[in-house]
């Protein structure tokens, strides 16, 4: 493993819940930080893995909350490092697939700080996995599109215009726009009647999954009371669930 120097910057991805998906790099990073400053949806179990010396800062962000501003946070990391600290900023998923981490590592070389850039299994792929659903199968779909339901100004961004035909479309953070979506999907060309599935904390012992249509994405999530964090799939991946439903959390430590 690389050497943790005094103050420098991991910043890491802890995958999408279950402790099982860390890398070694990053478990290695949690077990020799000084700091870990967090994102909020972080499973304890995974910080229950930092050393016993370690101090845990939360600076997460949490939708319809009071939350830090990013350039706080950025801020916060390059204080900790000035300090001499060995630093993880420990985000869910991958730090780079919408996890802010490039603008966090943009601040870092500004200000001349040291970085490592850790990848992590992003929850739009591993994620996915632990509800069943591949994002892609041989002969079913051969394309897969990662998309942000929440753009800098909290509506869906125009992303999802342009990847809206994807062969299968996985938005993150779109919670809280399914109607909106669902019309924007159907306006694009999508089959209302297409299989989709919502996937509420993934890969953690409260997952939950519904499936769907994409008409009919809010009306579901509402009847279910899906809550965020939460996922939403369309494609015909989705119809693999019912023989790829192989995850029981219920009977895992």
């Amino acid at each position: 493993m690389p050497r943790f120097e005094a103050g420098t910057v991991w910043l890491a991805g802890a995958g999408p819940g279950d402790p099982g998906l860390l890398s070694l790099l990053t478990l290695a990073g949690l077990r020799r930080a000084d700091r870990v400053v967090h994102d909020a949806l972080i499973d304890p179990r995974v910080l229950a893995l930092a050393g016993p010396g370690a101090v845990l800062e939360e600076w997460g962000k949490r939708g319809g909350r009071v939350s830090p501003r990013q350039d706080a946070i950025t801020a916060r990391l390059i204080e900790l490092a000035g300090q001499g600290h060995r630093v993880l900023r420990l985000k869910g998923g991958d730090p780079l697939v919408f996890g802010r981490g490039a603008e966090e590592a943009l601040g870092l070389a500004a200000a001349g700080v040291p970085f490592r850039l850790v990848p992590g299994i992003t929850a739009g792929i591993g994620g996915l996995a632990y509800a069943g659903i591949p994002v892609s199968a041989g002969g079913v779909a051969g394309g897969v599109a990662l998309v942000t339901g929440h753009g800098p100004d909290g509506a869906l961004p125009d992303e999802i215009d342009r990847l809206a035909l994807a062969p299968v479309l996985v938005v993150y953070m779109g919670l809280g726009h399914l109607a909106a979506l669902s019309q924007r999907l159907i306006a694009a060309g999508r089959d209302p009647a297409e299989t989709a599935a919502l996937v509420e904390a993934a890969a953690t012992p409260g997952q939950r999954v519904v499936e769907t249509k994409v008409a009919a994405l809010a009306e579901a999530a509402a009847a279910a009371g899906i809550k965020a964090p939460a996922l939403v799939a369309v494609g015909p991946v989705v119809a693999l669930r019912a023989r790829l439903d192989w995850w029981r959390p219920e009977t895992e430590g």
